[in-house]
């Protein structure tokens, strides 16, 4: 590997423990919905580092920071699907998205977490933990933490973007 192509991939392995210690300070703002716990910043985490980092590096946070909620028991056994599939789906979306409309993957949230995830708890999670709930349980509850999630983590890209898009216009003066 090069020297850049190591400082790239430090950089984006600090970012994504930065995300997961991000994701994991935030469990405090939880709201309980039966067996599951919606947790709407750590979808607008997944927003930020799948356009940020990509899908693999977003997945791997939203991984991490699932694990340690688990072990701190802020989260529960569905923190797993219902951050890691909008979190994938953010970085692909974002990578198949021209530069320009980077911004419109912060959509794909909602369906990586309402729709997948959601189905992977109703059908793997739920009936492994004895819970007898269905699909439109959990995308429901899921769905009702990704949305607001995503449009902060979207509204937290563009104010990125603007800034990004000033520095460049003005340089040093900002």
């Amino acid at each position: 590997m090069q020297n850049e192509e190591r400082k790239k991939m430090f950089k984006k392995a600090v970012l994504a423990g930065a995300f997961a210690a991000a994701g994991v300070v935030l469990s405090v703002v939880s709201i309980p919905m039966g067996p599951t716990k919606c947790f709407p910043f750590q979808h607008t985490i997944n927003v930020l580092a799948g356009i940020l980092l990509g899908p693999w590096w977003a997945v791997g946070a939203a991984f991490t920071t699932s694990v340690i909620r688990n072990m701190m028991g802020t989260g529960s056994l569905f923190a797993f699907p219902g951050s890691m599939f909008g979190a994938l789906f953010v970085g692909l979306a974002a990578r198949a998205l021209p530069e320009r409309y980077k911004l419109c993957a912060a959509c794909a949230e909602p369906v990586g977490t309402g729709i997948v995830g959601a189905w992977v708890g109703a059908k793997i999670l739920g009936p492994i933990l004895g819970k007898g709930i269905g699909f439109l349980f959990f995308s429901s509850s899921f769905l009702m933490s990704s949305v607001p999630g995503a449009v902060i983590g979207a509204l937290l890209v563009y104010c990125l973007q603007k800034r990004m898009a000033l520095t460049r216009t003005f340089g040093a003066m900002i």
